[in-house]
């Protein structure tokens, strides 16, 4: 298994969507860094590294990085299909459960790798605006990026820490949906496609206030919610990428290839 999760992940690197999704993400900390509107636009004056990173995770975490988890995750299997490599490697002393199985804890890891990157870089891209304390907060706080009086270094950097955990952890089961859609359909772009149609659809239905807090759509927000609703949100998860990939695999051993 050791082995088999090394070749995924090789895989995983060498994806044409992970390399522009790197490119995209190390852009997006610069213009919030550095553009000249960003004060102008929202009423905001980035004073520290720390809040570059914030600012990034909160205009992309709606759409751009469900999008860029559900393409790769879904080209995780969709390009084994296009390529015909599936058959060879099942006639390998490897189960269809073991194949599976690799593929869903890299489609688990990969919004943490994508999401450590993008802190790694939003960090670097605040250099001209201080590591020190400052008067406001990161935007990942309680405070929102007004704060509620000094924070520091240690104290900014935990913040950004939580919410970007947070969020990864909220991005996994999109990750899991994708992948689960490409084995129902063995094609990348309907698994990519239907994982977003579900999500539209999901942000569609908070006209039933009673549904809301259940959609997974909602909880691309928890990341910014307070810590004692954190239990709840992560229990959820966890029960939609449960459920997620026990279906995958369920799927994957019925196909005929």
């Amino acid at each position: 298994m050791r082995a088999l999760l090394s070749i995924e992940f090789g895989k995983l690197l060498r994806l044409s969507s992970l390399r522009f999704s790197l490119v995209l993400l190390a852009l997006f900390p610069a213009i919030w860094a550095f553009a000249p509107g960003v004060a102008e636009i929202y009423g905001f004056f980035v004073i520290s590294a720390y809040q570059v990173p914030a600012l990034a995770l909160l205009t992309t975490m709606e759409f751009l990085l469900p999008l860029l988890v559900a393409i790769a995750s879904a080209e995780l299997l969709g390009l084994e299909r296009t390529f015909g490599t599936i058959s060879t490697v099942l006639l390998r002393p490897v189960t269809r459960s073991q194949f599976i199985a690799a593929k869903l804890i890299v489609a688990t890891v990969y919004p943490f790798l994508l999401l450590a990157f993008m802190l790694a870089v939003g960090l670097i891209s605040g250099f001209p605006f201080g590591y020190g304390s400052f008067l406001g907060g990161t935007g990942l706080g309680a405070g929102g990026l007004p704060g509620e009086g000094l924070i520091t270094p240690g104290a900014a950097l935990l913040e950004l820490l939580r919410g970007y955990l947070i969020a990864a952890c909220s991005l996994v089961p999109i990750s899991l949906l994708a992948l689960l859609f490409t084995v129902a359909w063995m094609n990348a772009a309907g698994g990519a496609l239907a994982t977003l149609g579900v999500l539209i659809t999901m942000q569609l239905m908070v006209v039933f206030p009673g549904l809301e807090r259940f959609l997974l759509s909602a909880q691309l927000s928890a990341y910014v919610q307070p810590v004692a609703d954190l239990g709840w949100v992560l229990a959820l998860l966890a029960v939609y990428s449960a459920a997620f990939a026990a279906t995958a695999v369920v799927l994957f051993e019925r196909k005929d290839f």
